[in-house]
Parts: C-alpha cells; structure tokens; sequence
C-alpha cells in the first residue's frame, strides 16, 4: 500500500509518528512524507532564507532514512492557512502521493500550523478522489483512510489505537537526528532536550498498552465508512 504523512513543519512526521513509518516501510508499503512549511523561522543565528534551506535537507536526509519520497510544499512557517489555493495545493499533494492511507495532525493540536495542516489534510481528502475538483493533477480512484496523529505533549488528544515502536525506538531517534537545528532551536528556545523529550512521550504512551514505547493515533470516523480495512503494523486498541 502507499502511505502519505503530511506534516506542518519538516520534523512533525519523524517525531510523531516515524516509528509506525519505520514499521511500514519494513513491511514493504511505500512512503511519502509531505512537509507543509519551510521551517524558517526556528534558528537563533540563521537568516530565513538560510535555515530553510538547512531544514530542507534535513527533511531529505530523514526521508532517505526512511526509505521515503519528499514533497516539499514551501509555505512559511507561523502563516499556514486553510484558503484556496492552499488547500488546492494539498489536494495536489494528495494526488501526487496516491495513498491509500494518511496520517494526518489533529485539529486540536496546539500548534496554529500543525491545525491547519491538519484541517487542511482532512478538508482535502474527499476532494482529492473528486474527478470535477480539477487541479494541475488527476483526482484519486478511491478515498483515503486517515489516522490522526499525536500531539507534541500528549495535549488535548484522546488516541483510540497504539503502536508498539519498541524494537524501532532507536531508528526513529536517527530520523529525529536528522534535524540537527530543531534540535539547537529548542535548546535555545526552551532548554529541551529534543530525543528525551520525545522518548518520555514514547514511554508514557506505552504505559497506556503495557509496551515500552508506543506512537499513539486516533482513526478517522466518516461517513461512509472508507475502506480498505487495515491494521497498523504492531497495532494496539485497548479494550
């Protein structure tokens, strides 16, 4: 199958939900991250210009990490908005990457950019399968099934399904490696430390289903039911 993740800014797919990604791809599905923002404003030294450009190769040395294809959408970070040619743009995105699965960010994440790519995901969607929504690409031959990803923080988010990243949990902290100035950008900003952070997270969300770290998500409820059925790969729904 192909799996698209749509992120806000270049490291929101890796730190989310990169280990059900490295799972994934072990079992064979294709990849394909889509990163809404250039990331360019996250830098205590750097011009704008200059840390874009580094976090877009960052986001390409995770993604050949991950095995994945890169789409690169631009927009600045702080100014994602769900109007028409954005959302356009991520109809086209959706198109390009052909998933028969997406993970998405919640509408209640607590980020402004990681809502709107979020919103703008779950608004795209159906539109993308629609033959008289015309863009610059042909509309899908079926609906994609969505998975709502995590918040950073775990913060006003009631996850329905667990993945056990256990035996992966050190592959997923080279893709967050991957964004060496994210992680002096929070240290700088907050003091944090970027693979603990992340792994405290892990931890608490394996807590939930009695492994030791988990990548939480919450299925999309449509109408009408989208199918295929699929199980994420060491997926876990507590009773």
């Amino acid at each position: 199958m192909r799996i698209l993740a749509i992120g806000a800014h270049p490291d929101d797919i890796d730190l989310l939900c990169g280990g059900t990604l490295l799972r994934l791809a072990d079992e064979g599905h294709e990849i394909v991250v889509a990163i809404a923002t250039k990331g360019d404003v996250g830098s205590p030294t750097l011009t704008r210009d200059e840390i874009a450009a580094v976090r877009f190769e960052e986001a390409a040395a995770a993604c050949r990490i991950l095995g994945a294809e890169l789409i690169w959408l631009g927009y600045d970070d702080e100014w994602l908005f769900n109007d028409r040619p954005t959302r356009t743009a991520f109809i086209d995105a959706i198109r390009q990457a052909r998933p028969d699965v997406i993970f998405a960010h919640s509408p209640s994440d607590y980020h402004p950019d990681h809502r709107a790519a979020g919103q703008l995901t779950l608004d795209a969607r159906i539109p993308s399968a629609v033959r008289l929504v015309e863009t610059a690409r042909p509309a899908l031959a079926t609906v994609p099934k969505v998975y709502l990803m995590d918040t950073l923080g775990q913060q006003d988010f009631a996850p329905d399904l667990f993945v056990d990243i256990s035996e992966v949990v050190e592959r997923k902290d080279a893709l967050i490696r991957a964004h060496a100035s994210q992680d002096e950008w929070l240290r700088h900003l907050y003091d944090m430390d970027y693979i603990e952070s992340m792994r405290s997270g892990e931890r608490d969300r394996g807590s939930v289903v009695g492994v030791e770290f988990a990548e939480a998500f919450a299925e999309l409820r449509t109408f009408p039911a989208v199918l295929p059925e699929f199980a994420l790969p060491g997926e876990i729904r507590p009773a």
